[in-house]
């Protein structure tokens, strides 16, 4: 029987999960629990790199678990727990910035993308949490993390420093391989299709998975498209309507040649429509688990707590073995 892999991922806390996280991320990590050991993260720590109310952001932890739980993560198959649950996600994250390289953080897009917006305001976390981020998966000698394609500078970057670790104190850590879904690793806003869909973005950016019918419709039917007509699929000549079959093919199974079939001679006005109650039949179930989970705090709590036990000895595992090759402690 062939070897199962280790598979680790996290999302931010958020109470606006949207459907690009769900098709990008979500949907993935619940097919590959089936056959994997899966570690799936609640990455508080990175979400403290911008500004949080530190009330919401506790609520927002059982809201992002409640949704886990909702689109078909099972804490009987995965590991599902809160990063500042467990330290040594933390503590790899300070030792491995220590062989990072300043060069190596400042090509790191997301950084310059939010230090644009922070401007003056940005602290060092912004700058070093690519460190952590290859923590969180150096840690548990994870083989494959499920990314979409704006996060492969970090799986690189945790490649680099497990190569660099592992050449300098001795071989400590597997060398992860990034996987990337060949349809939908990257998911646009409804109302720009240059940019990624966003938690942080405009109200008519993204379909929330908490939207309401009439929200997801209001918010499908004015969704940017190209000029011209036609449904068909070229993200280069044709972004914005190549984004929607996008999410079109992930909420019905259909495929894009398919599709572009079904429409042919439509417009885009007919294609919305579709789309919008194609969104609004997937979405529906989803928020509805939501909130029956989000009812149940305690049980949330447990789940958590479990996952950050099972975490934790793991971890604990590999860091004693990083202490001991770097010389820390006695």
């Amino acid at each position: 029987m062939a070897s199962r892999d280790t598979l680790f991922s996290g999302i931010q806390p958020t109470n606006l999960t949207h459907i690009g996280n769900e098709i990008g991320a979500l949907k993935q990590w619940v097919e590959l629990q089936k056959s994997n050991t899966c570690l799936f993260c609640i990455v508080d720590l990175h979400a403290i790199t911008v500004p949080q109310d530190p009330t919401q952001l506790r609520k927002d932890i059982l809201y992002t678990a409640a949704t886990y739980l909702a689109v078909g993560l099972d804490p009987k198959v995965c590991t599902i727990y809160v990063q500042s649950d467990v330290p040594e996600h933390a503590e790899l994250g300070w030792i491995l910035g220590t062989i990072a390289r300043v060069s190596e953080l400042e090509r790191m897009t997301q950084f310059k993308d939010k230090s644009k917006k922070q401007k003056e305001n940005v602290g060092v976390g912004l700058f070093t949490y690519p460190a952590l981020m290859a923590a969180d998966i150096l840690l548990y000698d994870t083989t494959i993390v499920p990314v979409g394609e704006d996060q492969m500078q970090h799986v690189e970057l945790a490649r680099t420093l497990a190569r660099r670790f592992n050449t300098r104190f001795g071989n400590t850590f597997t060398i992860p391989h990034a996987k990337i879904q060949k349809t939908g690793a990257r998911i646009m806003a409804l109302d720009d299709p240059k940019t990624k869909m966003s938690k942080s973005g405009s109200a008519a950016n993204a379909v929330a998975l908490a939207d309401d019918p009439d929200t997801i419709r209001k918010k499908i039917m004015r969704a940017v498209t190209d000029s011209g007509k036609g449904i068909s699929y070229d993200p280069v000549k044709k972004p914005a309507i190549s984004n929607l079959m996008t999410i079109y093919h992930h909420v019905t199974g259909d495929s894009l040649d398919a599709i572009t079939s079904n429409f042919e001679g439509k417009g885009y006005g007919d294609f919305k429509k579709s789309l919008a109650d194609a969104v609004v039949e997937y979405v529906t179930p989803i928020r509805k688990k939501i909130l029956d989970y989000a009812k149940d705090p305690k049980e949330l709590e447990s789940i958590l707590k479990r996952g950050a036990g099972a975490a934790h000895k793991r971890a604990a595992k590999k860091m004693e073995t990083v202490r001991d090759r770097v010389g820390l402690g006695r």
